[in-house]
């Protein structure tokens, strides 16, 4: 009798196993199409091809709601990227996807229709799927043509190939859409678009259509207020795009091959960066209060009891006084309209939502908070205003103040002094050296003339007023390049003319008598090929000399650039190269004043120059000749042939330069030199 029960046992586990199987086949294999006639149920998820995304329905905790969306598939929260009703939820565990015979994509429930996602499309043959982009899109696989994709139609999320823009051809407008809270994916208070402001495109947040935020304008590859974008540092790479077409411009963003970021515009506003492993990080600040601030929120008229600096923090407690609160029961207040509430009514003192994020809890009164260090109380949003904090006794803070008002005044009395004398002993230098740098026979400063009385040019000597205000206070933004003389920046004279002014190194050793014979000697060097140069400027110790200004640019401005060195044939190469051949020709044989009668050699005790075009005896030792200007042509020759600086060969164990290429150098740094093998290369 044991034995009979046992094989019944055995008989029935095997019966119950082998439904088990038979229910779960269908479950074990992945749903990755849709076909017309074909249904995808709440239970069923729609997976991309290589399994990078899923779509589904998911539902909102605490309710009977539910929705069909897409999310990461290593996502361990499974944020939503994408949701197809957003607006229209349906009860849980009753949706349908399905494809009908007319090409209609659709959500159906209880037998009707809620939304219509795409429109029927009569055609050859459709089919739905997942890319492993994260878009779904209705494709005719007859003609592979794209008929509806969920890309041309985005909620609150933006990823990589999508796009934010318009298109005025299609009449396609790209924007974000925020959730009403965290947890309900309602349309919000904030949108997210692509705008033309002032002549420039900028990424805008508008509140209730009103605009709350600015990116500022798209310049170098990215926005000014999203630098966070751009840093290496970020766990996430964004290679940030704006296309401009005749018919309409978009902003999107790729990323590296296997990595999957995004960008969210969340129910307070914010900008949000994140990826498939549910990472979220801020791009900006939470809230924007309407005062001027330098991270891109637009400036309104501030209430009466507001000022600068007032803002709201969250902190885990309860106020005190709790007889005055408000509540604000809508389903369709977010948390940035309660906080513009609270902002706008001077007698809140802080604010909160409810557990699903809508509606607001307003509370009034002094804004005494009692802070829970354990962190367990629900956390509020409480005012913190910029005045000094309360309860200090005002009589320490007068004293302090007048104190402090005293030395600052002392500490500037002082500095006044001592700035005046220095500008007194500036003054009296400047002008000793231009009455000295003036009473040189050969100079003017109105003109210069040869012996045969022929004009050579007009030299000026400007003020460094006039060429502090040329050159905008010697800004980074006109800084022109740098060499072994020092910096030359770009400059713009009251009558329209451009200039450059080269800044000469205090630490080079050069004095007036120098200087003096310096500029002369360039003044009366002229030739096409050469600069003119236009005066000079003297200010205390520093020395400026101004010359025209070269409009085209410097040779390696466009030599060493990958895309315009391509500007660069052989024969324009050829005509440069030439060109300088005929300054250099001039200045050594023509020009009579390079060298003195006879001398064809000289040392000097001051080397100034940018190395790497130095001749070594010149470098090393201070001897110069018509040779030294050869070799630093000959640098600059190889440098036009072989799209290559001259230092850009240097390397921590080989010092290898352009020069040295196929030398003993490359012998040594190759380590045939010396090795005793008697080859030689």
């Amino acid at each position: 009798m044991k034995s009979l029960d046992n094989s019944i046992f055995i008989l029935l586990l095997t019966l119950f196993c082998g439904q088990t199987c038979i229910i779960n086949i269908p479950s074990l294999a992945a749903i990755t199409s849709l076909k017309p006639g074909d249904v995808l149920n709440h239970s069923q998820v729609l997976d991309s091809a290589r399994g990078k995304f899923k779509l589904g329905y998911f539902s909102i905790p605490q309710t009977d709601k539910s929705y069909l969306g897409i999310w990461y598939a290593g996502d361990p929260v499974e944020k939503k990227l994408w949701i197809a009703n957003p607006n229209t939820p349906i009860l849980n565990n009753s949706g349908l996807l399905t494809l009908d015979s007319a090409g209609s994509l659709k959500i159906t429930s209880g037998g009707k229709t809620v939304v219509n996602i795409a429109p029927p499309l009569l055609t050859g043959s459709l089919i739905a799927r997942l890319q492993d982009s994260g878009n779904f899109v209705l494709q005719d696989e007859t003609r592979n043509t794209t008929l509806w994709q969920s890309f041309d139609h985005p909620t609150s999320c933006l990823l990589p190939g999508m796009k934010l823009g318009y298109n005025l051809t299609i009449r396609q407008n790209w924007t974000l859409t925020s959730w009403l809270s965290d947890y309900i994916p309602a349309s919000g208070a904030f949108t997210l678009s692509l705008e033309s402001i002032q002549d420039a495109f900028q990424l805008v947040i508008r509140r209730r259509d009103e605009v709350y935020w600015t990116s500022g304008a798209w310049k170098n590859l990215g926005f000014p207020f999203l630098t966070a974008l751009n840093d290496s540092s970020n766990r996430y790479q964004y290679n940030l795009s704006l296309v401009s077409e005749k018919d309409g411009v978009f902003f999107q963003f790729d990323a590296p091959e296997g990595s999957f970021p995004s960008l969210e515009l969340s129910s307070n506003g914010a900008i949000l960066g994140g990826g498939e492993d549910g990472r979220i990080y801020a791009l900006y600040n939470e809230f924007c209060y309407g005062y001027e601030s330098n991270d891109g929120c637009v400036s309104t008229q501030l209430p009466e009891c507001h000022q600068d600096g007032d803002k709201f923090e969250q902190k885990s407690g309860d106020f005190i006084d709790r007889s005055n609160t408000n509540y604000y029961d809508n389903a369709s207040i977010s948390l940035g309209d309660c906080m513009q509430k609270c902002w706008e009514h001077c007698s809140c003192v802080g604010f909160t939502t409810t557990s699903n994020g809508t509606s607001c809890i307003i509370w009034n009164g002094n804004g005494e908070f009692r802070v829970d260090e354990s962190g367990n109380t629900v956390k509020k949003y409480v005012l913190v205003s910029s005045k000094s904090s309360k309860g200090k006794p005002w009589i320490w803070i007068v004293i302090v103040a007048a104190i402090l008002i005293t030395l600052l005044i002392s500490g500037f009395i002082c500095y006044i002094i001592v700035r005046r004398r220095k500008q007194q002993d500036e003054k009296r230098k400047e002008e000793e050296y231009i009455r000295e740098l003036t009473s040189s026979d050969s100079f003017n400063d109105t003109n210069l003339k040869e012996k045969d009385g022929r004009e050579v040019q007009d030299l000026k000597i400007f003020s460094f007023g006039f060429i502090l205000a040329a050159t905008y206070n010697f800004s980074s933004e006109n800084k022109l390049g740098e060499g072994g003389f020092g910096p030359v920046y770009k400059g713009k004279f009251t009558d329209g003319r451009e200039v450059a002014v080269k800044r000469l190194s205090r630490t080079s050793g050069q004095g007036l008598v120098e200087f003096k014979n310096e500029l002369i000697l360039i003044a009366k060097v002229q030739h096409t090929n050469l600069v003119r140069v236009l005066g000079c400027c003297i200010h205390g110790d520093e020395k400026m000399l101004i010359y025209e200004y070269m409009p085209n640019k410097s040779l390696d401005f466009f030599l060493f650039d990958p895309e315009r060195k391509k500007l660069l044939d052989w024969q324009k190469r050829f005509e440069i190269i030439e060109g300088i051949a005929q300054g250099l020709l001039y200045l050594h044989k023509y020009s009579r004043i390079f060298f003195k009668q006879n001398e064809t050699e000289a040392v000097t005790d001051r080397v100034v120059g940018t190395y790497g075009y130095m001749a070594p005896e010149f470098a090393m030792a201070g001897a110069f000749s018509i040779k030294s200007d050869v070799f630093s042509f000959g640098v600059l020759m190889l440098e036009i042939a072989s799209g290559r600086r001259t230092t850009s060969l240097q390397q921590f164990d080989c010092p290898m330069n352009l020069i040295g290429m196929g030398t003993m150098e490359r012998r040594v740094c190759s380590g045939i030199e010396g090795s005793g093998s008697g080859r030689s290369t």
